[in-house]
């Protein structure tokens, strides 16, 4: 769409596979399924991790994945980025040849689908943080909502995939899909890194559970507003108000609920002007 910097393309051929099967009648059918495929992440000459993703857009994973797990700093200067389709690698290299050995030691599973990890303390870097007091108006919220809802991507044409929007003000800027919602987002922060974006005025919008692995991404990401059709993890509500980060969940059509930061609101439609959500045969992404 025309409208979005990035926007997803349910049509690249990599991205699906067209798989037969039987249908609860006993007909054969063919329907798409998402790809997976192992990527490895170097920085310089060490190995990090080994993630799982639909394949698109790897060296903006890499780059999001290391800056969102404080292994790439703001100063930092990335001096190449390497990608291999055949050896699924990607290098990232930057003037400093910093290492981080005790941090890959101490990892964390997470929530997240298609197991999310993440390196060291979980909570760092959030103590003393503050985020921008940027003020959003719901009838933004209803608009980008709308408007993503219905945007064509792997979501609504193969399931089992969720989707991260960046967007600003009722306008979604970037559209990133993967298996795990922590690979959509580390591609967000990817993106934005290598593109010197800021995000002081940003929303961050995404198809999947508001968890404590999200909150504290956006946190780390200084976005101030995280959104979701859908629900929240207890962790990841008592951790966005510590941060004070506006967690927005269960937007469906006129509805939707904030659980911390509310202050940051302002009111501007009636619930009652926003049209009911359309009943669709979409599919759900899975998790």
């Amino acid at each position: 769409m025309s409208d979005y910097l990035i926007a997803p393309d349910p049509q690249a051929a990599r991205l699906t596979r067209a798989v037969t099967g039987t249908d609860h009648s006993g007909a054969e059918v063919s329907i798409s399924v998402v790809e997976e495929r192992p990527l490895t992440i170097f920085l310089n000459a060490q190995e990090v991790v080994t993630a799982m993703t639909i394949g698109d857009y790897p060296e903006y994973l890499a780059i999001g994945f290391l800056r969102n797990q404080g292994m790439l700093r703001d100063d930092d200067v990335i001096t190449r980025v390497e990608y291999d389709d055949d050896l699924e690698v990607v290098v990232v290299r930057t003037e400093s040849q910093t290492t981080y050995e005790e941090k890959v030691r101490k990892k964390t599973r997470t929530s997240g689908c298609a197991v999310g990890t993440v390196f060291g303390d979980m909570m760092e870097g959030l103590e003393g943080l503050s985020l921008p007091a940027t003020k959003v108006r719901t009838s933004a919220l209803y608009a980008l909502a709308a408007t993503i809802n219905t945007t064509p991507s792997l979501y609504l044409e193969a399931g089992a995939i969720h989707g991260t929007v960046l967007c600003q003000g009722d306008r979604p800027l970037v559209y990133m899909e993967d298996v795990g919602r922590h690979n959509a987002v580390d591609k967000i922060a990817g993106w934005m890194f290598q593109e010197g974006v800021g995000p002081e005025d940003k929303i961050l919008y995404t198809t999947g559970r508001l968890t404590s692995e999200m909150v504290i991404k956006t946190a780390l990401m200084g976005i101030p507003v995280l959104a979701s059709r859908s629900g929240f993890t207890a962790w990841g509500v008592e951790i966005a108000r510590q941060v004070g980060l506006t967690c927005i969940g269960r937007m469906r059509g006129k509805r939707f609920v904030c659980l911390s930061g509310a202050e940051r609101l302002i009111w501007d439609m009636d619930p009652d002007a926003v049209p009911d959500e359309a009943r669709k045969s979409a599919r759900k992404a899975a998790g």
